[in-house]
């Protein structure tokens, strides 16, 4: 059984002996939220990310039966991570290779609790994992695309659309990646503290990605996937108390508070996306603006401020605005002026282009937007094509924005944002002038 197979059979409980909905119900919840912690400590028994894998789909394989016919558990992540460690041990000890590791292994803990670690100043098994996907050893775009595959438990599909590639470019950078970390004998553990600089960045892009994927998923009925914004507030957090100092750990946990304290304000009762200018600005979290506002001074003293602060100073503008019309759209821009000079990404020019044209007005916007019509990154990226829709159909240029809306709906898979670019479409239909 694959790692893709034995996963979509634990989120649609299809094979095997099925469970009441109560228990399938549960066993898909543990999934979504359970999952990296298990892995995490599977791994730490297996050494193998392949064996650990297979070890943790079995234990959710085994739930669907065991908790129909003995009631959900009281803690479901404890009771998977003790069947994945136990079927681990069991693998270990059949292969001969092994057996001068079984003393060591059988000293370690079968129940997470306290004190299941190697190293008591690093809170949680999940860091470890991610610092090993995260070793030099591997191009940064593997360190990234393997912790989301494993840590994060996102499909391959949900990786490559968050680096912009196809399913079969990032299926077959995540098995290399993981065949080089078996040939590197890559260690499972949180690197010493002057390594730290050099790794700290890569799992910093993790974070960031696994974030962006939660906020705005890329595809299915629901607008946000809030396990996963959940989890990466976790792991930032969990960075913070790892590193403390490190401005970029504080930049990134002050990107997420911010730009996740509009979550309930995205869309309205009837499910519709609601934009920036429609949201109830009263309703933002302010608990969320103030300690991510702090966290970014702190970052910004940093000289010269990294990426992850500049962004998280884009996101202050907006939370600190009282309304739309009052954002400071300058110095919106003049961030990102600083943040592609530093980071020339194609999406963040494509930002700066959207505050260009807020700054401006529409026509500078456009030209900002023509003058990335090249990079190839966007060719295929739907927010291009509805931010020049949306320039379009400001200058009054209602065929042309069509086109684009229609270019931007092709794009979109997530089902919130598809009607609500039907929804422009269907207003320039009414407001574009007949012949």
């Amino acid at each position: 059984m694959t790692d893709a197979a034995g996963r979509d059979r634990v989120e649609a409980g299809q094979g095997g002996q099925w469970s009441d909905g109560a228990s399938a119900a549960a066993v898909a919840e543990a999934h979504r939220r359970e999952w990296a912690f298990v892995l995490a400590a599977t791994v730490r028994v297996t050494r193998d990310l392949d064996l650990a894998e297979e070890c943790v789909q079995d234990a959710y394989a085994q739930a669907l039966a065991a908790w129909s016919d003995r009631g959900v558990p009281a803690k479901p992540g404890a009771w998977l991570t003790t069947v994945a460690r136990r079927r681990a041990l069991e693998l270990l000890r059949r292969e001969a290779t092994m057996r001068r590791r079984l003393p060591y292994l059988l000293m370690e803990q079968i129940e997470p609790g306290p004190g299941d670690g190697d190293d008591p100043d690093i809170p949680d098994d999940r860091l470890r994992l991610i610092f090993t996907c995260c070793h030099p050893a591997l191009s940064v775009e593997a360190q990234v695309a393997l912790t989301l595959r494993l840590l994060c438990g996102l499909s391959t599909a949900e990786v490559a659309r968050a680096f912009l590639v196809g399913e079969a470019t990032m299926a077959a950078r995540i098995t290399r990646a993981k065949k080089k970390i078996a040939a590197a004998a890559i260690p499972y553990r949180v690197p010493a503290t002057d390594e730290l600089p050099a790794r700290v960045d890569a799992v910093l892009t993790v974070v960031h990605l696994l974030f962006t994927t939660g906020h705005t998923a890329p595809a299915g009925a629901e607008l946000i996937r809030c396990d996963l914004v959940e989890r990466s507030l976790e792991l930032a957090r969990l960075l913070r108390t790892l590193l403390p100092d490190d401005a970029g750990v504080a930049g990134l946990l002050a990107l997420i508070l911010l730009t996740d304290a509009r979550r309930d304000t995205r869309m309205d009762a009837n499910g519709r996306l609601l934009p920036l200018p429609e949201q109830e600005r009263s309703r933002w979290d302010r608990r969320a603006i103030d300690e991510g506002v702090a966290l970014v001074r702190h970052a910004l003293r940093h000289r010269p401020p990294g990426r992850f602060a500049l962004m998280a100073a884009i996101a202050a503008v907006h939370a600190e605005a009282p309304a739309w019309q009052d954002t400071d759209w300058a110095e919106i821009v003049a961030l990102y002026d600083l943040l592609v000079r530093l980071w020339p990404s194609p999406v963040v020019a494509l930002n700066r282009a959207v505050a260009v044209g807020f700054a401006v007005g529409p026509a500078a916007g456009l030209a900002a937007l023509d003058a990335l019509v090249a990079e190839p990154q966007l060719a295929g990226y739907a927010y291009a094509a509805s931010a020049r829709g949306a320039f379009l159909a400001r200058l009054g240029r209602f065929g042309e924005a069509r086109v684009a809306y229609e270019e931007a709906l092709l794009l979109t898979e997530n089902a919130v944002e598809r009607a609500y670019l039907a929804a422009r479409l269907d207003d320039l239909t009414e407001n574009e002038p007949s012949c």
